[in-house]
């Protein structure tokens, strides 16, 4: 049965891939820093499932410790010059659009086809993973299909993954850690005390009042952690299951799926989401740090808006 672990060996074998290239590379004055900082994150990836819980945190302390003692460097200088780059995207214009959309078209197709695969009886793919495992068989599909377009050298995808892994830097991990730190505070209890507080200075006595805690909520602990998911566990033992679910009877898949969407709203305004608002800046090399943000911000309020409006007339409906 293909599970998780295959994504986590992809995402390891990518990782080393970097390390690897960045040690080579003798050019780099930070090479060592490099490679070692995306080796220990490799080697989570591809042997986090049968470590010690101890030797793991041990991996993520070194990576720490990497990073804010011998910093890390930034991408190498590209190979080839604007103007060539320009000129081959103009020659294949549209076209360079396929491996991107292959990868949405095969994760549909997979997400549908692979719930249902059996092989010998056996579920071909773990079917609470269908969709992640579809996501990396695509991502494979639209890697073939991009270098047999580009005729590129075989090394180029390690390569350029290297380039842009070093131009993110520590921002690639801050997802998964703000996931895990929202799991924390949900094993802790942080949701309880936040619906205590809550509760404490604003009157949640009706319907309507608990949907915007929950939405405006989700959307403001989502800025605060940069994270929708991290918010989400917290946020819903807090207010939504409580208040919205148990108190007035809404229903939960309503209130799961709409209080997601109201999370990632906070994403559009946080510098904390740093994949999705600082990296494109400086990827783009964009002036204002904070201009990704200035220009979704008025569609976050629009979005929070309406999905506090669409939660309230869904969720308590029979």
């Amino acid at each position: 049965m293909i599970s998780l672990e295959f994504v986590y060996a992809l995402m390891g074998i990518m990782m080393a891939g970097v390390a690897i290239v960045n040690l080579r590379d003798r050019a780099s004055a930070k090479r060592y820093n490099n490679a070692a900082f995306w080796g220990l994150y490799a080697t989570m990836f591809l042997f986090g499932s049968r470590l010690p819980h101890f030797v793991s945190g041990v991996l993520v302390i070194a990576m720490v410790v990497v990073l804010v003692v011998g910093k890390l460097g930034g991408p190498p200088a590209e190979v080839t010059s604007r103007e060539e780059r320009e000129r081959s995207a103009a020659r294949w214009g549209s076209r360079l659009f396929v491996p991107a959309l292959a990868i949405a078209g095969v994760t549909l197709l997979g997400t549908f086809t692979l719930k249902n695969a059996r092989v010998n009886g056996v579920a071909l793919v773990d079917p609470a993973q269908v969709t992640l495992v579809a996501l990396a068989l695509s991502t494979i599909v639209a890697l073939a299909l991009g270098m047999a377009m580009l005729r590129s050298p075989l090394a180029a995808p390690i390569v350029e993954a290297r380039r842009l892994m070093d131009a993110v830097g520590w921002a690639a991990v801050l997802p998964q850690a703000l996931a895990a730190l929202g799991a924390i505070f949900a094993l802790a209890g942080v949701g309880p005390i936040v619906a205590g507080l809550v509760q404490r200075w604003i009157p949640l006595d009706t319907p309507f009042a608990a949907v915007a805690a929950y939405t405006l909520g989700m959307a403001l602990f989502t800025g605060i952690m940069g994270n929708a998911f991290a918010a989400f566990p917290v946020m819903t033992a807090g207010i939504g299951l409580p208040l919205v679910v148990h108190r007035f009877g809404g229903n939960v898949a309503v209130m799961a799926a709409v209080g997601m969407l109201s999370g990632f709203c906070g994403t559009l305004t946080t510098p904390m989401a740093a994949n999705f608002n600082i990296v494109p800046v400086a990827l783009l090399e964009i002036p204002d740090e904070y201009a990704v943000i200035k220009a979704q911000l008025p569609t976050a309020v629009l979005l929070l808006a309406a999905n506090t409006a669409i939660m309230y007339l869904f969720v308590y409906r029979r």
